[in-house]
């Protein structure tokens, strides 16, 4: 099966869409990639999806990504006498350590670390920032506010604290106990939540051991400030808009989008945007016009994919959704605006060879109007690497490596398929026009651009272009 766009689409699986019909339907309809929420999945569960998507891929005979979302640390309040109360601006409200039951005056707060590292001047957030507190004395056991947006506050709502950098892991037990299901199953992608600084990140890294890319999701104010290094250790990024939204005053949330996804593709991470991009869909067989563009810019901006929630987790509409998506994807790509859109946010490669043989192969095939790239990775840098340049020339990943294919299925443009290691130089060049004219992105008589690394099978060194021409049956004719 060959895509007719090049960003790719993450779609979340649960109750609308975990039966093996649905994920195959979700497939065809245009979803790379399966998102697995640890927030409301058991291992049991876990271990089913996994072997239902293997299935599928299988049957459909393309790499599919999977990706297994931490839930993370989360902080909630106790409960109330009345199961509700109402807080109005300027009222004085205190967060304490009791566990009695709250009123409209208090309400238990059962998280030390909190105690430890809020300060006054802070802000204490609820109920997904519907309420806002200011913090006006604090002590071990005690925290004292000013009530500044005010509302209805009921049982074990959430608290988010967008001032303060808590002293905590970003890996809480459940989460390591997840991460070991996941990476016992050998899913690609881990995508981890509550990112504060790039230490979070190392932490997983070295958890995984490789087993598995790590996925950092700016979703926190704290990691914005770290996102250079934080950039340097994930191996991808997720722009989580949803918490991200909640911690920062909402008209900042555009800005920061762009520069996050622009910061991981100058330096070439996969970046993926997420959280209510057809929120609508929910419940509606179509998307608002809103979202329709908040979903065309993502694609404009050069993301590597584009994600769903609850739109195909829960939603009455999966399969239309993830269809839309694709629609809204294709319309974009073939935008006369788009090449020179994208063109524009592209960054110099860096000063290795490898990055200078990727630009020169995006080069050299749009100068002489080539049918592909045909680029031979083993750990996936070379294809992330060719990625990195968005060339207007469709990019064919060949790998020995099933992992490998997996997790490059969620990269920019690349087609990824699973093939022997070529034996030498003349096997390669065969292969590639071989496959380039099999997988339908060559004809005979047209031209492709090989990229790979000598010796053969060694991770990071791409070092060598070849142009080919495709032949009768997909033979090279020289």
């Amino acid at each position: 099966m060959r895509r007719e766009r090049r960003v790719k689409i993450l779609a979340t699986l649960g109750p609308a869409s975990s039966s093996a019909e649905m994920i195959s339907e979700l497939f065809d309809c245009g979803a790379d990639a399966f998102r697995i929420n640890m927030s409301h999945t058991s291992h049991e569960e876990l271990r089913t999806l996994h072997r239902t998507i293997r299935d599928v891929e299988t049957q459909k005979r393309r790499p599919i990504c999977i990706l297994v979302d931490l839930q993370g640390p989360k902080f909630r309040i106790g409960r109330f006498a009345d199961g509700e109360i109402q807080l109005e601006p300027g009222d004085t409200f205190v967060l304490d350590m009791e566990e009695t039951p709250g009123d409209t005056s208090r309400v238990e707060l059962p998280h030390p670390q909190i105690f430890q590292a809020v300060a006054p001047g802070d802000t204490l957030l609820l109920n997904d920032g519907r309420l806002g507190l200011a913090v006006r004395e604090v002590d071990e056991t005690r925290i004292v506010t000013e009530v500044e947006i005010g509302g209805p506050l009921s049982d074990r709502k959430g608290v988010n604290l967008p001032d303060t950098v808590l002293p905590l892991s970003a890996l809480t037990p459940k989460d390591r106990s997840d991460l070991d299901c996941a990476l016992d199953l050998d899913v690609d992608w881990i995508a981890l939540s509550f990112i504060q600084r790039a230490d979070d990140v190392a932490e997983a890294k070295k958890v995984a051991r490789g087993r598995a890319a790590i996925m950092a999701k700016i979703e926190k104010p704290a990691a914005l400030g770290s996102l250079d290094q934080i950039l340097e250790l994930a191996d991808g990024i997720m722009v989580a808009r949803g918490d991200l939204g909640v911690e920062l005053p909402l008209e900042q949330v555009p800005g920061r989008q762009k520069q996050i996804v622009r910061a991981a593709r100058r330096i070439g991470r996969p970046v993926v945007v997420a959280t209510q991009m057809l929120e609508s869909m929910i419940e509606q067989p179509v998307p608002t016009r809103a979202e329709v563009s908040d979903v065309a810019t993502a694609v404009f901006e050069g993301a590597d994919a584009i994600m769903l929630s609850a739109e195909s987790a829960v939603g009455a509409y999966p399969d239309k959704a993830v269809a839309m998506m694709d629609d809204i994807a294709q319309a974009v790509e073939k935008d006369p605006f788009y090449g020179d859109i994208i063109h524009a946010q592209r960054t110099e490669p860096e000063p290795t060879s490898a990055d200078a043989i990727s630009a020169a192969a995006r080069t050299v095939a749009q100068t002489l109007n080539l049918a592909a790239i045909v680029c031979y990775t083993s750990s996936g840098a070379t294809g992330i690497r060719a990625a990195r340049e968005r060339p207007a020339t469709p990019i064919v990943a060949l790998t020995p490596i099933a992992a490998t294919g997996r997790r490059l299925a969620l990269v920019w443009g690349l087609h990824c398929v699973l093939t022997a290691d070529a034996r030498d130089l003349d096997d390669m060049v065969a292969r590639a026009c071989r496959i380039a004219y099999q997988e339908g992105y060559a004809r005979a008589g047209q031209r492709i651009i090989i990229s790979a690394g000598f010796p053969l099978g060694t991770p990071g060194a791409t070092n060598m272009l070849r142009i080919a021409f495709v032949g009768r049956d997909g033979m090279e004719e020289s």
